[in-house]
């Protein structure tokens, strides 16, 4: 007797492959508008289960938005969603949570002075007595932790712990809701480079576990180092879907922009001038009494880029702080040969523009920008006294509106509309705002923090451009950004920080980020 006829089936008979699964998401011909402005237009994609896809385009492009219909907190105008191969109606998050979706935002949503066991539940408790739910979670979210290399604590408090830990509490939230499909935005924005690769060792984990993972980021590394699939958007339209293995970031970058883009930082070697900051022995305590600097003494001459390097949380926010005058501190900073009054009424944002610094503040959304405002409001703000902008007892509304549309010409805002609130602009018009803001002012000093966090490609070839124009014009400008890349291609000269100490200076050229990692873990020749 032959296999076939073993097997119940006629001899001759040729035996059927099975249906490969249906895609994990199939979104066909979605388009979304608010008011004029096209958001999503007639949009389709297939994302296949158990794959990482990733979605790219510069901000704007319309990403977010897309997902957002997918989650729910949209509704599109036309199209339709598959799941699984059912066609599904996804009028709000909770349907989305549902048909097994769960979303990671940029921005993370959870109560901080909440434990992460309290953060897991809400909105998913099995009752009104909440004791039973908690003991349900504990022994869940245990199995889950383990499960996926999440090793998260569930009686942590929120505000306790790093951001990296708080996202493994929102994809811990997901999965407790039993999603399959991990829709993740922007994920790595406010990581440090070890906090991503970690990060990205969960995401295999749960790529072989079968979970199917959209990944929203602007970063190429990401995209070429995770992905299996990519989607490029531009301008509200989806323009390609390749295979991660058979493209590069050069093709990626110009699929996204429309042209060829700059990946590296193009510059000419510096021309140091006079000393323009000289800081001494500063030393900073924050509102609960620790001790944020330790010490802290740095200089920067003219035409020249530091870079501070460093974990998040070791003292570059609040170095950034003292010196934009933002917080006080004890020691010494001196300014083109002048010292600072760092306790008295010098020690605020506005004399220190009067003093020929500039300040990008790390957080554009709570110190850099007021939302609610519009952009020509913004583009003055600790400015709004000079004389310029004054007619008479009254401000120069008309004159200020006019000088501000064409500075965001000059800086590429998309839309150039200064009428527009500072909200409605993508992440990385937000930052071109600011950045136009602080280097109109043409100052002696720029301060700036995390300059391309959050940012798309096409922009932060742009505002990297605009650093070096400002350094070759003989400008002093101190950097800080975790992004070590990035810290590399700009510095000069970089200093590492850890614990509120510079752990030492390199030069770009006689380092490597081996070694800037091992002084930002506090490891250096005397301590090794």
């Amino acid at each position: 007797m032959t296999a076939q006829a073993k097997e119940g089936r006629p001899e001759g008979a040729v035996s059927t492959p099975p249906s490969p699964a249906p895609p994990a998401i199939k979104l066909v011909g979605i388009s979304k508008a608010f008011g004029p402005v096209q958001a999503n237009k007639d949009i389709s994609i297939s994302v296949q289960p158990g794959t990482i896809h990733g979605i790219i385009g510069e901000n704007g492009a319309g990403k977010s938005t897309l997902m957002s219909i997918l989650y729910g907190f949209y509704k599109a105008d036309k199209g339709d969603i598959y799941i699984s191969g059912q066609k599904t109606e996804i009028p709000d998050s909770q349907a989305a949570i549902a048909a097994g979706i769960g979303m990671v935002f940029q921005h993370f949503k959870l109560v901080e002075n909440f434990s992460v066991l309290e953060n897991v539940i809400l909105g998913a408790e099995d009752g009104a007595l909440l004791r039973p739910s908690l003991a349900k979670a504990r022994k869940s979210l245990t199995e889950l932790s383990a499960e996926y290399g999440l090793d998260v604590d569930p009686d942590a408090i929120i505000e306790d712990i790093g951001v990296g830990m708080q996202q493994r509490v929102e994809i811990l939230k997901a999965l407790y809701r039993q999603a399959e499909i991990l829709i993740l935005d922007e994920p790595t924005g406010v990581l440090t480079p070890a906090e991503a690769d970690q990060l990205f060792r969960i995401l295999d984990r749960l790529r072989d576990e079968g979970k199917t993972i959209i990944l929203i980021t602007h970063k190429l590394r990401e995209i070429m180092e995770i992905t299996n699939t990519v989607s490029v958007m531009r301008r509200g339209e989806m323009t390609a879907t390749v295979k991660t293995s058979e493209t590069d970031p050069a093709h990626l970058a110009e699929m996204m922009v429309g042209r060829k883009v700059l990946l590296r930082v193009d510059k000419e070697p510096a021309k140091l001038g006079d000393e323009v900051l000289a800081v001494e022995n500063l030393q900073v305590t924050d509102e609960k009494g620790v001790l944020r600097l330790k010490g802290v003494s740095l200089n920067v001459r003219a035409g020249e880029v530091l870079g501070i390097a460093g974990v998040a949380g070791n003292g570059q926010s609040e170095l950034l702080a003292v010196l934009g005058g933002m917080m006080p501190g004890s020691g010494t900073i001196r300014v083109n040969g002048q010292e600072i009054d760092l306790t008295g009424k010098d020690s605020n944002g506005q004399t220190r523009r009067a003093r020929g610094i500039a300040h990008v503040p790390e957080d554009r959304q709570t110190a850099g920008l007021i939302m609610e405002f519009s952009a020509w409001e913004n583009i003055i703000f600790g400015y709004h006294t000079d004389e310029q902008y004054q007619s008479g007892v009254l401000m120069d509304n008309s004159g200020i509106i006019k000088l501000a549309g064409e500075q965001m010409d000059r800086f590429d805002v998309r839309p150039p509309n200064p009428r527009l609130s500072a909200k409605n602009f993508s992440g990385g018009n937000q930052q071109k705002i600011v950045l136009a803001r602080e280097i109109e002012r043409n100052p002696d000093l720029l301060l700036i923090g995390q300059p391309t966090r959050g940012v798309d490609i096409g922009a932060i070839e742009f505002i990297h451009k605009q650093i070096i124009a400002l350094r070759d014009s003989g400008k002093a400008i101190l950097l800080v950004s975790v992004e070590l890349e990035e810290i590399m291609s700009l510095s000069d000269r970089i200093a590492v920080m850890f614990d509120g100490h510079i752990m030492g200076e390199r030069l770009p050229s006689e380092t490597d980020e081996k070694e800037l990692g091992l002084l930002m873990a506090g490891v250096n020749e005397e301590t090794a």
